[in-house]
């Protein structure tokens, strides 16, 4: 029951850091204001929900950068490496404890299928 609880909050917190991703993104390169996505951006952040919830590692996923399986499609793929690109330099400043998470999840070895 527990590692329920920590697979879920695992994931609810990647779900939050592409969230806050895209709305840094979408603020500075469409001029959206407040917490609002763009069309674009809430149609890549549906997205984006889907395919995390989707994965076959579940909470135990690496990025999806060094992911075997590549599960986005290469243009939605191409378009969420452009927003973190923009927003995870950024990410340290503005929201340093989802950045450092972040990190760490992706300096941990990748799954095995």
């Amino acid at each position: 029951m527990q590692s329920m609880v920590k697979n879920r909050i695992s994931l609810e917190r990647e779900k939050k850091t592409i969230l806050v991703m895209l709305r840094m993104y979408c603020h500075d390169h469409h001029a959206s204001t407040g917490d609002q996505l763009c069309q674009d951006c809430r149609q890549l952040h549906e997205y984006a929900l889907v395919r995390i919830d989707k994965c076959p590692f579940g909470a135990d996923k690496g990025p999806c950068s060094a992911c075997e399986i590549h599960c986005y499609k290469p243009e939605m793929r191409r378009r969420v490496r452009d927003v973190m690109r923009y927003a995870g330099p950024r990410m340290l400043r503005k929201h340093p404890v989802l950045a450092i998470n972040h990190l760490l999840k992706k300096w941990k070895r990748k799954p095995t299928s």
